[in-house]
């Protein structure tokens, strides 16, 4: 069985409904302790176990290195997704969201570091980091900067990496071939953005969709990417009696929050990330099934809904 693709918006690419996101490669201190050899055998795993797309950052510490070092022979298997707007050297002192710099000079330097770091001579996508709001955008220049390394071929598309409050404007500025958004059975804030953003012919990539949207079986929840409180993530969960519906189903949390993910009409593919080798595994097993069956997504769609629809 084969992971299920999708297009990618206008991009016209075809990319695997589950994607590969580098940050559990950053290294410590911001994460898991992973050797050079290990970080090959998995990155090797994510093209060999059938995904086509990796989503990477130059504030991911070491993952950018380690991606070229172990898999830049392959590149031509793998649809490979940056940002911009970072700093150059991540501040060692400083806990994320860190710092970042939107102007010309900045974002051309991510870039340039990006191709060293990564070993290529081009960048599938650069995406704009951190949700900057578009007169920030308009301030700096950004776009007409990405579009100058995109007509010098060292990028192909231009994205954003979107949150609430700026993500509309972000949308109706139409300028952005693929957005990354936040979004999971438990937080669905921005559920109906995905589809807006869908809807003028963007490719969008999800964030969050796994890893943070449940409780897995072994550990507690963690805050998501848009600030959502743990206890209120169990909150939810524990409110709309899911884990009755799953007893029923037969389907660990694991497998319902991927696939609850994967249900959402408007989703390109989503980014899961590990360092973990029996994770990648079981994601790519949950993946190869697909979308939940329509009755048990709209069941759970309208036991999951928030309070405020």
């Amino acid at each position: 069985m084969a992971i299920q693709t999708r297009t990618l918006g206008r991009t016209g690419a075809d990319v695997t409904i589950l994607g590969y996101g580098a940050m559990e490669l950053r290294g410590h201190p911001r994460g898991p302790e992973i050797g050079d050899e290990d970080a090959g055998r998995l990155l090797n795993a994510v093209l060999d176990g059938g995904i086509n797309l990796i989503d990477t950052s130059p504030d991911y510490g070491r993952s950018e290195e380690l991606i070229g070092a172990s898999i830049g022979h392959r590149r031509d298997e793998y649809f490979l997704a940056s940002k911009c707007g970072c700093l150059l050297e991540v501040p060692a002192d400083v806990p994320p969201p860190y710092p970042h710099d939107y102007s010309p000079a900045n974002v051309r330097a991510d870039v340039e570091q990006s191709l060293r770091r990564l070993r290529t001579d081009r960048l599938d996508l650069v995406q704009v980091h951190l949700s900057p709001s578009v007169a920030t955008l308009r301030d700096n220049h950004t776009v007409e900067t990405l579009r100058e390394l995109r007509d010098e071929g060292k990028i192909r598309f231009i994205g954003m990496s979107g949150i609430l409050p700026h993500l509309p404007e972000q949308i109706a500025l139409d300028v952005f071939d693929v957005f990354q958004i936040p979004y999971s059975a438990v937080q669905r804030e921005h559920e109906d953005l995905i589809t807006a953003a869908a809807g003028t012919g963007a490719g969008t990539l999800i964030r969050g969709g796994a890893a943070r949207g449940a409780p897995a079986e072994d550990k507690n929840w963690t805050t998501g990417p848009i600030g959502l409180a743990a206890d209120e993530g169990q909150r939810r969960w524990q409110a709309a009696g899911v884990d009755d519906l799953l007893a029923r189903a037969g389907m660990s949390r694991m497998e319902f929050v991927l696939r609850f993910t994967l249900s959402h009409p408007g989703l390109s593919s989503t980014i899961v990330g590990t360092a973990n080798p029996r994770h990648l595994d079981a994601n790519i097993a949950v993946a190869e099934k697909g979308p939940l069956p329509d009755d048990l997504y709209e069941e759970a769609r309208q036991r999951l809904r928030p309070a405020d629809a």
